[in-house]
């Protein structure tokens, strides 16, 4: 969540040559709303359920770079899923770095809505622990996302080959 997903996974697309999908907004475009509407008007049940059968859907096309949302990947069974079919690429940003972004995305997040910047924190790191399962790590912190994207690409070239974003 606001670690630069959808910027990121953009600039990869076209590096690549693949299509990029952020889930989040092909929800946003069925429900004609933000997610933040979706959250309050139908529910976190239904935007999940329909979270988890797009990710699946997605997943097994393959040959396609897509952005999950970071509540997402908590849900075992979607993560179990993009771990089993992708390459997942854990965009690690520290608490520093990422706590300058919350007033750009605290109004589209509904997670961080009536939260303390204690309880984002907590959030934060609690969050971390289920994102340490992925198969390439890049640090984010002193780069900007064209780095970050070329970083990406030298890591699928050569496999556990330390650069450096990654680790």
């Amino acid at each position: 969540m606001g670690a630069g997903k959808t910027t990121i996974g953009k600039i990869l697309a076209e590096k690549l040559n693949r299509e990029f999908i952020d889930i989040d907004e092909e929800i946003e475009k069925e429900f004609s709303m933000p997610v933040s509407q979706i959250f309050k008007q139908y529910g976190e049940k239904t935007f999940r359920e329909r979270e988890k059968s797009l990710i699946t859907e997605k997943c097994n096309q393959g040959r396609q770079i897509i952005s999950v949302g970071g509540g997402a990947f908590l849900q075992k069974e979607i993560r179990k899923i993009c771990l089993s079919t992708c390459t997942v690429i854990f965009l690690d940003i520290s608490w520093e770095c990422w706590k300058d972004r919350i007033s750009l995305i605290i109004d589209s997040r509904p997670v961080l809505q009536g939260k303390s910047m204690d309880e984002i924190e907590e959030l934060f790191y609690k969050r971390q622990e289920v994102y340490a399962q992925h198969h390439i790590n890049i640090k984010t912190d002193q780069m900007c996302p064209e780095e970050v994207a070329d970083d990406i690409i030298d890591s699928l070239k050569f496999p556990g080959e330390k650069r450096k974003g990654s680790i």
